[in-house]
């Protein structure tokens, strides 16, 4: 039997530096199990082996069964498990997210809660959507305006790109199929890009909620990341698709858009224009604590407690005595 005294021996969090990490592995139609600190893939071809602590998010797909232990040892590395449709295209549910530093959520929060920096998030944004403008000096209400007015417009060029009749937005909540071709196709390219935001913002351990554009909904910050992508990507496959066939628009977008995403590594992207946006300092600067392996959304375990003047005292002490140095509480 283990004693107190006795060193704690090596986990599979020791095995690989958080830095070189792989940021996704999806999984589609297998079981995975454990095998020592490495998860496996069973399916009808064989059994493919993952070093657990290589993993920064496994997104398992259509068909996956997973074991107790393969969820156990996943845990002791730190990564994210999300239930995703096909390829990643939907977001289902998810464990706990892949970081267990609160350096992004954190660092979220204190951007949304000043109207400031909020506003420069969202022009940032806005420059991500259009890098060919410059958003600067713009109200919120000049912002929405020029969106609104750049949206329009790249709906009236996708339309004479493909030559798809476009006679203005249509969609009715909950009747999917009141729209014609093109809107259902567009309709469909929007929740997918949904699906994927929102695995890569609760992966990351962000809050769905705090939003920067959006406002008032549990899925603002969602919102937000997914429209970066709309002009981009989902309204070109949507009207590629729509200009292809009418008949069953919805099913043949989310595969198409399935493919351009694979195509374009959109997930990595989500994650780097998340920690663009919201941790402008470079990596191993303050928001990081100064630890260069400490990239956000990878980090170590670190527990402080919140002292005077903005610091940062260790936790697990005894501060009965006043001072910043007390005495172990175990």
């Amino acid at each position: 039997m283990s004693t107190v005294s006795r060193r704690p021996a090596l986990t599979p969090r020791h095995l690989t530096r958080t830095g070189e990490r792989l940021s996704f592995v999806y999984l589609e139609r297998c079981t995975v199990h454990r095998d020592a600190n490495a998860i496996t893939a069973q399916d009808a071809e064989g059994t493919t082996h993952i070093p657990s602590a290589t993993i920064g998010t496994l997104l398992l797909g259509p068909g996956t069964r997973i074991t107790h232990q393969a969820m156990s040892v996943l845990g002791e590395t730190g990564a994210a498990v999300c239930w995703v449709g096909e390829h990643g295209v939907r977001y289902y549910a998810s464990g706990r997210a892949l970081s267990r530093t609160s350096a992004l959520v954190e660092a979220q929060a204190r951007q949304w809660a000043n109207p400031r920096s909020r506003l420069a998030v969202a022009r940032e944004m806005y420059r991500l959507r259009f890098p060919d403008e410059d958003p600067s000096g713009l109200t919120r209400q000049e912002l929405l305006g020029r969106e609104g007015k750049r949206v329009k417009d790249h709906y009236r060029a996708e339309a004479a790109r493909t030559g798809v009749p476009w006679r203005g937005r249509r969609y009715v909540p909950g009747d999917f199929s009141s729209g014609d071709a093109v809107n259902q196709a567009v309709t469909a390219a929007a929740q997918c890009m949904y699906g994927i935001a929102h695995a890569v913002v609760t992966s990351l351990g962000c809050s769905p909620a705090l939003g920067f554009v959006h406002s008032g909904h549990e899925l603002s910050f969602v919102l937000d990341i997914a429209d970066l992508y709309k002009t981009e990507i989902g309204i070109p496959v949507a009207f590629d698709v729509a200009a292809q066939d009418e008949e069953d628009a919805g099913s043949r977008t989310r595969r198409a858009l399935r493919d351009r995403i694979n195509d374009t590594s959109l997930l990595n992207r989500c994650v780097d224009d998340i920690k663009r946006l919201l941790l402008p300092e470079p990596a191993g600067d303050t928001a990081t604590g100064g630890h260069q392996d400490a990239t956000p959304g990878v980090a170590p375990d670190v527990v402080t407690l919140h002292s005077d003047g903005g610091r940062q005292v260790p936790s697990g002490v005894n501060y009965g005595g006043g001072d910043d140095y007390g005495e172990s509480l175990w």
